[in-house]
């Protein structure tokens, strides 16, 4: 079945990870070998840039803008709509393949790929809205304009949570907006790239159209460096870590180039003494264990009042022992593996250090026997002065503690670095006010009684702090990829200053 669903996708046991005008078929760099996580065995093998090609991508993407550019926004719209219907054909295929490469759960897998289609939906309505604005000028017989231009080229590093739907959140958007893009995908999810690039091209290919989609694989962190640097790369949009986007924030900036980041998110959730508890329990285990932990919206943090705290605990740990865990492929499993032995080693340390800062693990820890990456969903019994809450595993640990004052709660909410996703379940206005509030939740993402995981496209996705800032995907998030230009046009016979300044000079009429 699995290599049937690789052919359909065009995935060799070999292949190139360059492809700009079109694949370059004997790239320069190192080969790079793509692992299934639950057996961990290789899948296929990928041939990897070198900076000359790299340099070959970027070049091949200039040429493109220049062309794309000046195509008719809604006609830019029109392709990325037949793009979304290409993978409409290839949906079930395309969340197999994140499925293998990527460890997710079947319905995880199809939905990523359902979030590209309607990333895709979004940007097409969103070609016939690139809209500016008209402004009252001071001054008479004078009209003042907001337009907005494509920006460039656009770089897109991508992490291997999501290896094909944060693309989309930039891709499409800067596809519509006049912008060529060139992907960087992470070296552990590189298949799940090359099958959605080669269903981009042959979209393209039907309008005499290439370069607008590129892609430019690397084994290590190379090429995020080398576009980080590129002066012509106007923006770099980058998900990963908070150290990653440390790095890349400060090269960015070195070159007084944009940088639109998505990065860590220690997140968490309050459930107050009013909660629907049965909703609530729903919430957190899909927010929790969800992509085994490894989503950057993951809950990480679950705060209880003092009164619901003993049974709601007593109720989740029970949830968690039900949970199936092996083959993501498997119809009835819900947890798959992590995404490398590295990142289980990761989980150990952890709780071992939990266990040294007086935690106590309720349910789970263990890692699994056996082929693949696999390890028990876990709960923590401990409190918010532990050093290891603040810091992001990012694995299916989650640490419960109670709280007396929701105040109280909110304030241990905000004392993480990061401000990603936020989640309150209560019954009280007052207090899903109080967490909507400037003096609530901090975070980008603030909902209530609806977990922190599995935002919609329609808003604008992103966090505050050591999250980064960046916005992708819906409401406004399109003005990241566009130049704003302001436009002023006198169409009198005179020539007044705004401010009423006086600059009177002799004329020079003759």
């Amino acid at each position: 079945m699995f290599n049937q669903v690789l052919k359909r996708l065009g995935i060799g046991a070999d292949n190139s990870g360059v492809c700009g005008s079109g694949w370059l078929e004997r790239p320069g760099g190192a080969e790079l070998v793509s692992l299934n996580p639950s057996t961990g065995e290789p899948i296929a093998r990928v041939k990897t840039a070198a900076r000359a090609d790299y340099d070959n991508v970027i070049e091949d993407a200039q040429a493109s803008f220049k062309r794309w550019r000046l195509m008719p926004p809604p006609a830019r719209g029109e392709v990325i709509r037949q793009f979304g219907l290409a993978l409409r054909e290839h949906k079930a295929d395309l969340g197999m393949l994140v499925t293998l490469e990527a460890g997710k759960i079947r319905s995880e897998g199809e939905g990523e790929v359902q979030e590209m289609i309607d990333m895709c939906d979004f940007a097409t309505g969103l070609s016939r809205q690139l809209y500016g604005l008209t402004i009252a000028s001071e001054r008479p017989h004078h009209r003042l304009i907001e337009q907005w231009h494509p920006l460039g080229p656009i770089g897109v590093i991508t992490a291997f949570n999501f290896p094909v739907a944060v693309w989309a959140w930039n891709a499409t958007l800067a596809a519509v907006c006049g912008d060529t893009v060139i992907w960087k995908p992470s070296p552990q999810t590189p298949l799940t790239a090359i099958a959605v690039q080669k269903i981009a091209n042959k979209v393209f290919a039907e309008h005499e159209l290439s370069g607008i989609f590129s892609l430019c694989i690397d084994k290590t962190t190379e090429a995020g460096r080398w576009m980080a640097k590129d002066r012509r790369l106007p923006l770099i949009s980058a998900t990963g870590s908070c150290a990653m986007g440390r790095v890349v924030s400060a090269t960015v900036a070195g070159r007084l180039g944009r940088s639109l980041l998505e990065l860590g998110g220690n997140n968490a959730m309050i459930v107050t003494e009013s909660a629907d508890l049965d909703m609530a329990l729903r919430a957190v285990v899909f927010a929790a264990v969800g992509t085994a932990g490894q989503r950057c919206t993951t809950l990480r943090r679950l705060f209880m009042h003092e009164s619901v705290a003993d049974r709601f605990i007593e109720r989740l740990v029970r949830a968690y022992r039900s949970l199936v865990i092996g083959e993501p492929w498997q119809d009835d499993v819900l947890v798959g593996p992590l995404i490398s032995a590295a990142a289980r080693e990761r989980m150990v340390e952890a709780l071992d250090n939990v266990r040294q800062q007086g935690g106590e693990v309720l349910c789970g820890g263990k890692t699994r026997e056996g082929p693949g990456y696999f390890v028990e969903p876990t709960i923590v019994r401990g409190k918010a002065s532990m050093p290891i809450v603040a810091q992001e595993t990012f694995a299916p640990i989650l640490y419960v503690m109670a709280y007396r004052q929701l105040d109280e709660a909110i304030a241990a909410h905000n004392t993480v670095d990061q401000g990603l996703s936020s989640a309150i379940f209560t019954n009280q206005l007052v207090e899903a006010e109080r967490f909507l509030s400037p003096a609530g939740s901090d975070c980008g993402i603030a909902n209530v009684n609806v977990g922190t995981s599995g935002a919609e496209i329609g808003g604008a996705f992103g966090g505050e702090k050591d999250t980064g800032g960046g916005r992708e995907a819906g409401s406004d998030a399109w003005k990241a990829y566009m130049r704003r230009q302001t436009c002023t046009i006198n169409y009198g016979t005179e020539l007044p200053l705004a401010q009423g300044v006086r600059f009177d000079v002799q004329s020079t009429r003759q």
